[in-house]
């Protein structure tokens, strides 16, 4: 009765492990099926008036709830040639100074409006590549399940309303024809309400902020690149003459 057992037991030890197994081998395939890939993005921090228009759109429209707060002002303007004068003026919202981080002025209830607080964006594209951030913005659609009537194609159940739609227009999501794919720079989204920009207006805008939050979560990037360029070319003048000079010590004797 004893050996029946253990048999029975190493069968649904060895049933359970088989399933396991097979639930790992198919999780990955499933899951491709409904990844959809980010938009081909090439961020461009070299590009002043991008940055600068960038920073304008971002105050305007995401630093009511979002901070930056590993940047600060006098930082972002001493990059993007804004002077502090302009800065007071068309920049900084209430009490804030100059020399402070850019903060928001979200109160702490923003947890129960939201289902969570607003993160704080210095990084965010570090954290989740530019090109992430870029399509994230493109890919809100309306949804009657949700909360606030939208969701956003790489952030399934997402908490923040569409605060570009008046912008970008109001999208549906629709699903691809069986057997084929959308294009490489498309979404399985269709427009069914325009906003107060056309579709390449909208894309414009994007890609400003999208720079300028490449250039938030490394302001230094352009002099780093700069530096580095630099350190090479002292490198390869100080090893020529060193390396020659090895060379004609080697050789010495066998010439």
């Amino acid at each position: 009765m004893r050996l029946v057992t253990n048999r029975g037991v190493g069968g649904i030890v060895l049933a359970g492990v088989a399933l396991l197994l097979t639930s790992l081998l198919l999780a990955p395939a499933a899951y491709a099926e409904e990844e959809i890939n980010p938009l081909p993005f090439e961020a461009s921090t070299g590009n002043t008036a991008s940055l600068q228009r960038g920073a304008r759109d971002y105050m305007a429209y995401c630093s009511g709830c979002h901070s930056l707060k590993y940047l600060r002002y006098s930082r972002m303007g001493q990059d993007l040639g804004i002077s502090d004068e302009l800065l007071k003026q068309n920049l900084i919202f209430g009490a804030a100074k100059v020399g402070d981080p850019v903060l928001t002025a979200m109160p702490a209830q923003s947890e129960q409006w939201f289902g969570r607080i607003p993160p704080d964006l210095s990084l965010e594209t570090k954290a989740r590549g530019a090109d992430w951030v870029y399509s994230y913005l493109m890919g809100f659609y309306l949804d009657s399940s949700r909360p606030l009537g939208v969701n956003n194609l790489y952030l399934p159940g997402v908490s923040m309303p569409a605060v570009l739609g008046e912008l970008q227009g109001w999208q549906v999501k629709v699903e691809p024809a069986k057997g084929s794919a959308p294009a490489e720079d498309e979404l399985p989204l269709k427009l069914v309400q325009a906003g107060s920009m056309t579709p390449e207006e909208y894309k414009a805008f994007v890609t400003d902020l999208t720079n300028f939050l490449t250039y938030t979560a490394e302001p230094v990037q352009q002099e780093r690149v700069s530096t580095g360029w630099h350190v090479i070319f002292y490198l390869v003048f100080l090893l020529l003459p060193l390396t020659y000079l090895l060379k004609k010590e080697f050789w010495r004797d066998v010439h």
